[in-house]
Order: C-alpha cells, then sequence, then structure tokens
C-alpha cells in the first residue's frame, strides 16, 4: 500500500504540473473532442483529421503536437486514475485508510467529468479552474496518505494552530485565484512589480472579472472581457499573495520557538521563498512557460507543505478537552494509568 501511495503522488505530482504545460502552451483544444482524440486512440491515428482542421485555421489550437501534448496528459491522468483505483480496493480490503482511499475515487470522477467539459465547453474559466483544483486535492490527499504517518506529532500553542489554518485556507483561496489569472489569460494585465502598468492601486472592476457562467474571454452579457477586468483579476491575485504571506511570516514567527517544528518551518519558508520569486519572476520576464509551471507546481509543495504542519500540530497536555462523566465514551482508547 505505501508504495502505491508514493508511486501515485509521485505521478500525481507530474500529472498536475503538466496540465498547467498544456494549459499555457495553448494546447487544452489539441484535441477537440474526449476521450480521444478525433475518435481515435492517438494523435497518430488521426493524423489525416488533424492536418485537415490545421488547413482550415493555421493559427488555430489544433496542431499535431499539440495533440500530442494533450494526449499525454490524458494518457498520464488515466495512468493515475488505474493506480488510485488499486489503492482504493486495497484500503477497503485491509480495512486502513479507507476515508481518503474513498475520497480520491470520488475526486477523480469529478476530475474525469470536468476534463471533459474542459475540452467540450471550449476552455470556459469556471472549469477550468475547478480543473486545477481537482487535481491539486488529488494531489495533497496523496501527500497527506503518504506523509502524515511519518512525521510526529507536536503539541502548539492555541495561536499557532489557528495561523497554521488560516495559511491553508488562504493559501487555498490563492491557488483558486492563481487558476482564475491562468483560466483567463490575465497573468500579463499588470506589466511591472510592485506597481501594476505604472499605478501602485489600479482602477479596479468586480461586476465582470469574477462573474463566473461565462465564456473564455467574454463578459456575461458576450461582449469582450474589458481590460479593466483582467486587471482586477491579476490584481486580486497579488493581493492574495500578500495575505499569504503575512500568515506565511505570522506561522513562523509563532513557533519557531518549538524546535521540533524548525525543520518543517524551513521548509515551509523556502517553498514560500520560491514561490514569492517564481510569481515576480514571471510578471518581470513576460511569463516564460518553464517559470510559469513551476510556479504551478511550487503552488502545491507550498500548499502540502503548510497542510502536513497544520496535521500534526496538536493542542498541550494541558489545554485538551476532557469528556463529561455522562458523555458516552463507546471507543476510546484508555491511556496508561487510566479507569477503564
Amino acid at each position: 500500500m505505501r508504495r502505491l501511495i508514493w508511486a501515485a503522488l509521485l505521478l500525481a505530482a507530474i500529472v498536475v504540473p503538466f496540465g498547467a504545460y498544456v494549459r499555457l502552451s495553448h494546447a487544452g483544444l489539441g484535441c477537440p473532442d474526449w476521450p480521444g482524440c478525433y475518435g481515435r486512440i492517438s494523435p497518430s491515428h488521426a493524423t489525416d483529421s488533424i492536418r485537415h482542421a490545421q488547413a482550415l485555421a493555421p493559427d488555430g489550437p489544433v496542431s499535431l503536437g499539440k495533440a500530442w501534448k494533450e494526449m499525454l496528459h490524458r494518457y498520464l491522468a488515466g495512468s493515475l486514475t488505474l493506480l488510485i483505483l488499486l489503492i482504493a480496493w486495497r484500503a477497503w480490503r485491509e480495512k486502513r485508510l479507507r476515508r481518503p482511499a474513498s475520497l480520491l475515487l470520488a475526486l477523480v470522477a469529478v476530475q474525469a467529468m470536468l476534463g471533459m467539459l474542459t475540452v467540450t465547453l471550449l476552455l470556459r474559466p469556471a472549469i477550468v479552474t475547478s480543473h486545477l483544483l481537482g487535481g491539486m486535492a488529488v494531489l495533497q490527499v496523496l501527500g497527506w496518505m503518504a506523509m502524515s504517518q511519518g512525521l510526529a506529532a507536536v503539541e502548539a500553542s492555541h495561536a499557532l494552530r489557528r495561523l497554521s489554518g488560516a495559511l491553508v485556507a488562504s493559501l487555498l483561496l490563492q491557488v483558486a485565484l492563481g487558476g482564475w489569472v491562468s483560466s483567463n489569460y490575465a497573468a500579463l494585465a499588470c506589466q511591472g512589480f510592485p506597481a501594476c502598468n505604472g499605478q501602485l492601486w489600479p482602477a479596479l472592476r468586480f461586476d465582470q472579472a469574477f462573474h463566473v457562467f461565462r465564456e473564455l474571454g467574454e463578459a456575461p452579457d458576450g461582449s469582450l472581457l474589458t481590460q479593466a477586468s483582467l486587471i482586477t483579476i491579476h490584481w486580486m491575485h497579488r493581493l492574495g499573495a500578500l495575505l499569504v504571506s503575512l500568515l506565511v511570516l505570522s506561522v513562523l514567527g509563532a513557533g519557531w520557538r518549538c524546535r521540533a517544528l524548525r525543520l518543517h518551518l524551513a521548509c515551509l519558508a523556502a517553498a514560500w521563498g520560491l514561490q514569492v520569486c517564481l510569481g515576480v519572476a514571471n510578471v518581470m520576464w513576460q511569463l516564460p512557460l518553464p517559470l510559469a509551471v513551476a510556479h504551478n507546481g511550487c503552488a502545491a509543495l507550498l500548499l502540502m507543505t503548510a497542510l502536513l504542519l497544520l496535521s500534526r500540530l496538536g493542542a498541550p497536555a494541558g489545554q485538551e478537552r476532557r469528556l463529561p462523566a455522562a458523555a458516552p465514551v463507546w471507543g476510546r482508547v484508555s491511556r496508561p494509568g487510566e479507569g477503564r
């Protein structure tokens, strides 16, 4: 089981950034149908159809190279699905890790549906962002299954536990904002850093920017999405990064006195620092593809580090809640020296 989980985790760590690579290289519609490519099992079997579509629209989303990128992502995701099915089967057979394994199965089912809708609905931003969040969720659950048992629990103050919980919540929000930026192609709406197009606080327009039910590049009424809306999407992602940074620094300050957490906190600080540098570099260097994909992968790493930190933190012994005398204690494990 442990080997299966680690194999699935490593494969998921490839699938999620590779999905970002497919999207950022404009290959998301390299095969305009699902699950095959022009009804065939691979682009090599659909070469004639792909060349015909490319001849009709030379600058369109279809080409043989883009088709292979899209299908390779599907092959990897299909392999990951098979591994997760095997993990779930063993979990139920061995009566352990049933809940996270069942959660993985549910996530994979939702991901398959979102993958289909991503293509059939022509990269609608809400679907693309949901697909990204689903992939991140699969990766986080696998990471927790693989590593949480090997990390020692640490008694922590109430303040540190609350700050760590707030950090995980803010990172989830930031990943969603990052997906919204990417799916709306708003990464270059703000030029320069820390200012945006020469302004320390640009003019924002929220009525169109975060409207969910709309097509790619369009406002809810069907008109073209305004530049102000794209700037708003980008700027909110920057504000989210500021919130995450403040919470990371707060967690580091509150937990550094605990020696047992210092290595974990150092990893958190390193992942956060790398992610900030990648974000700034993407803006300053006009979104080079390798850095954009690395930004996606580092976001997953930062979220996993924060989530594992939160899972390690427990209340000090003197602050544990005791059950009332009349409360049922079914399933409670007695401690040494405690009456049964």
